[in-house]
């Protein structure tokens, strides 16, 4: 099981690096343009599902705060995300402290009550997402590709830490 994890997080990586070779260009091409109405939308996608992943976050420290030590870098990590994916509009949403805000969601996700459970639920989420940003990296701009890369890969490092030896 520890040689998926660690395949994984190859993966991630290999795939961030791939995509920041393909994409280094100084401009978009006039075919991809960086702010067009697709990448606009796939930027918005990301945002949501950051703050969905930060959501979930914040609902695992509220049902185990013992893990806080844990759990708190890498939310921090996915409120950055967030922020990253979000700045990329034309009218950036206000920065006030939002890695080390709570999200705010009208419902929060189902924590399990066990904490390795709820690591666990935690690792498979982030993987899911960094699964869903590398299939996405075919139809971005070069610019959002490196950004959905990186991200993607930290998720993949984040579900490894959550789950890898030693926790």
């Amino acid at each position: 099981m520890a040689l998926t994890r660690r395949t994984t997080l190859l993966a991630g990586a290999a795939l961030g690096g791939v995509a920041l070779l393909a994409g280094c260009t100084d401009h978009p091409g006039p075919e991809e343009p960086e702010h067009s109405a697709a990448a606009e939308r796939l930027r918005e996608r990301s945002a949501a599902d950051s703050a969905a992943l930060l959501a979930r976050y914040d609902a695992t420290l509220a049902a185990h705060p013992a893990l806080a030590p844990q759990l708190r870098p890498l939310r921090a990590e996915v409120a950055l995300h967030a922020a990253a994916f979000r700045s990329g509009k034309a009218t950036p949403a206000p920065s006030g402290g939002a890695a080390a805000e709570p999200a705010r969601h009208a419902a929060a996700p189902a924590v399990p009550a066990d904490e390795r459970a709820a690591r666990t639920a935690l690792a498979d989420a982030e993987r899911a997402l960094a699964d869903t940003r590398t299939a996405a990296l075919a139809a971005a701009p070069p610019e959002l590709a490196r950004l959905l890369a990186s991200v993607a890969a930290a998720g993949a490092a984040h579900a490894y830490l959550l789950t890898g030896p030693g926790v």
